[in-house]
């Protein structure tokens, strides 16, 4: 009985994943000739049917003092994961948009560890600069948190 309800399972399951990842559909009038321009996509527009408003750009860097090696996940014009040599700094000129020039737009990096002169693993050290101004800062990583600033 056991067998039968888990083929059975796997049955409709195969079933279910073949129906839904078949090929995308085609447009009712595709092949009957219509123009090239009729059969793109139409373009998605955003909510209220306008163009998305730009707040003031600021130019901001973020950085993470230490020696040697260390990963870092940052989040600023884009968000990554990568190991850097130290000390490392990425700038960037951000513009809040829609909603973000209310609430803010996350600015975060967050720095591994790396070795102290005495050979021990510490947090690595961060600080965020703002159009010049230093804006947060972690020196030596003595928080062991994050660096973050919410840029409006």
């Amino acid at each position: 009985m056991r067998k039968t309800l888990t083929a059975t399972a796997f049955v409709l399951a195969a079933a279910l994943l073949t129906g839904c990842g078949g090929d995308a559909e085609k447009p009712a009038d595709a092949g009957k000739g219509s123009s090239p321009a009729a059969q793109k996509p139409a373009k998605s527009e955003e909510s209220g049917g306008g163009a998305v408003e730009e707040g003031a750009s600021h130019e901001v860097t973020i950085k993470v003092e230490g020696t040697g090696k260390s990963n870092v996940m940052y989040t600023l014009d884009n968000s990554d994961f990568a190991e850097v040599d130290l000390p490392w700094t990425k700038t960037a000129t951000i513009a809040p948009r829609g909603a973000e020039r209310e609430v803010g737009r996350l600015v975060l990096v967050t720095p591994g560890n790396t070795t102290a002169a005495d050979g021990m693993l510490v947090a690595a050290g961060c600080s965020i600069t703002v159009d010049g101004k230093t804006v947060v800062e972690n020196k030596g990583g003595k928080t062991g948190k994050p660096c973050s600033y919410t840029l409006k």
